[in-house]
């Protein structure tokens, strides 16, 4: 792969943000328009969302029916849309095999990406999770592909048990630690809600960044508490797209369903939206 100056610039600046002892927040848009809108707010770089492409495309997520080339178009469109990093969620990286997930690294990465994610998820309800083994040899591939660009990418690797129905915090420091050791730049564990959780992760992996996701129906910190806790990244999963929905639900369940036509005065102004894409 022969990297633009552009990508190498983003590699870099994603790696520095990472380097910092200052927080900083990943959002997540799901399409170009939102990426338009976030940057234009001075977020320093941007992340994928599974969930808010598979609404987008009209599938549910986490169940195996978005396939990787939705996912590398997701980022491809995103990636083109501004100037800043980008981070690929990869999912399980569209494969239970090692080899799998170090493809879905260098797609990623060919796509427009410089950052990504791998979780140990399965995608299969009565076997939601990897053994510890085959999700640390996952992590070792992608972090071997990760190593072979002519530039820095930088994986996250993501440990899924607290949102699938596992409340086990020791395995899952556990699998975190291992992933730190197999190479993982950014470790991740979706779900953890209290001061005592996301500490407990913070010192198992410790240097390394930890990413902890907000929006989630439990678990509310301000970005001053969490960066006391020591976290250093912030990421919003699908939370941006379910307000946008949300709100898009409300207004038309009221069109249908009593006959008004309030929501015009929560809208954002036509002309300030074309303002925005216009000088984006």
């Amino acid at each position: 792969m022969n990297p633009n100056s552009l990508q190498t610039d983003r590699a870099v600046a994603l790696q520095k943000l990472h380097a910092s002892s200052d927080i900083f927040v990943i959002p997540n848009p799901w399409d170009a328009g939102s990426a338009k809108i976030l940057a234009s707010l001075g977020f320093k770089a941007l992340a994928t969302t599974s969930a808010g492409l598979a609404f987008s495309i009209g599938k549910p997520d986490g169940e195996g029916v978005v396939n990787l080339k939705d996912a590398l178009d997701n980022v491809r469109s995103i990636a083109a849309a501004t100037s800043l990093p980008l981070s690929a969620d990869l999912e399980n990286g569209y494969g239970d095999s090692p080899d799998a997930c170090a493809s879905a690294i260098l797609l990623a990465a060919e796509a427009g990406a410089v950052g990504g994610s791998i979780e140990d998820a399965t995608g299969r309800r009565n076997d939601p999770i990897y053994s510890l083994e085959l999700a640390v040899d996952r992590v070792k591939a992608a972090v071997a592909a990760a190593r072979s660009l002519p530039f820095p990418f930088t994986l996250t690797a993501r440990a899924e048990n607290l949102i699938h129905g596992r409340a086990d915090l020791p395995d899952t420091i556990r699998r975190l630690v291992a992933f730190a050791e197999a190479g993982a730049d950014v470790l991740f564990a979706p779900g953890l809600t209290t001061r005592e959780e996301i500490i407990a992760v913070v010192n198992a992996v410790a240097p390394k960044p930890v990413n902890v996701v907000m929006g989630l129906s439990k678990g509310s910190f301000t970005l001053e508490e969490l960066a006391s806790l020591g976290v250093r990244r912030v990421s919003l999963g699908s939370s941006l797209s379910r307000v946008a929905y949300g709100a898009f639900l409300t207004a038309a369940q009221d069109i249908y369903q009593k006959g008004t036509f309030s929501f015009p005065q929560d809208t954002v102004p036509y002309a300030d939206l074309n303002a925005l894409f216009r000088s984006a």
